[in-house]
């Protein structure tokens, strides 16, 4: 008789204390316009980050949002980097950050925060960086000289590479399904050396690590904790992947509704 696998251990997936614990919108905060009317901003006491968040939902839903207002608040350039990183192409950010309360367990020394939005402008300051105090530069060979995914790949290689908290915005719009495997298994080394990671996105894969905590966002209500056969996105990729053939025929009805109503 086969053996079954054993599952991941929980040293694997990061046994030591997180460093983000908490976070809740400050008494200060405005209450209407964005990003203060969104449902996920309001309701962010609800979250409790385990070693491995994810935070997932339909666009709109203030995942995006929500990293990049965490990752500021918590020191990093909002285009991405670490702390010691700064560079700016245009300013986007909302003014989130400066209305969080962050609780920590204990602060990390060392952390990244990765965006697929801005990387371009990422590897450009990379490559022209000349400040000695980083010595970023020497540590990469030119990131635009390899396509989107390898480069980013190496930079997770060679940044999440011990106890630190990484906060990554959509990550799989650089990667291929390959890719995003090979980015499930930098986290599960890091987490065993006592990262924290804090993630939003619409990848199945990603939401898939063992033992994360998913949280989804929503318009009606603050983020709800889930499982992950839970998740609306699984849920209609299993469907699709299944049979796409009813999709397609809801999708396209109207449009073949509208060109038999020609004259």
């Amino acid at each position: 008789m086969a053996r079954k696998r054993a599952g991941p251990t929980a040293s694997s997936l990061g046994a030591a204390v997180p460093f983000l614990r908490r976070v809740r919108l400050g008494d200060s905060a405005p209450t209407e316009g964005f990003p203060f009317d969104l449902a996920a901003v309001r309701g962010l006491a609800a979250i409790e980050f385990a070693a491995v968040t994810t935070l997932v939902g339909d666009n709109g839903s203030g995942k995006s949002t929500v990293v990049e207002a965490l990752a500021v608040a918590a020191g990093f350039n909002p285009e991405g980097g670490s702390r010691n990183l700064s560079f700016a192409t245009y300013d986007t950010h909302s003014a989130l950050h400066d209305h969080l309360e962050l609780q920590w367990s204990h602060r990390p020394r060392w952390g990244w925060f990765l965006r697929a939005e801005t990387f371009y402008g990422m590897a450009t300051h990379i490559a022209n960086d000349n400040d000695t105090t980083t010595g970023i530069a020497g540590l990469f060979p030119d990131l635009h000289r390899r396509s989107h995914g390898e480069s980013f790949l190496e930079l997770a290689v060679a940044r999440f590479d011990g106890p630190g908290l990484y906060l990554l915005d959509e990550p799989e719009a650089a990667l291929s399904v390959t890719g995003q495997l090979a980015l499930l298994a930098i986290m599960h080394r890091s987490c065993a050396l006592g990262a924290q990671f804090v993630l939003s996105t619409h990848s199945p894969l990603l939401m898939a690590y063992p033992g994360a905590a998913i949280y989804e966002l929503r318009s009606d209500g603050p983020p709800a904790a889930r499982v992950f056969d839970e998740v609306d996105s699984v849920q209609m990729w299993r469907l699709f992947l299944d049979d796409p053939t009813p999709f397609f025929d809801e999708l396209f009805s109207e449009d073949d509704e509208s060109e038999g109503d020609e004259p």
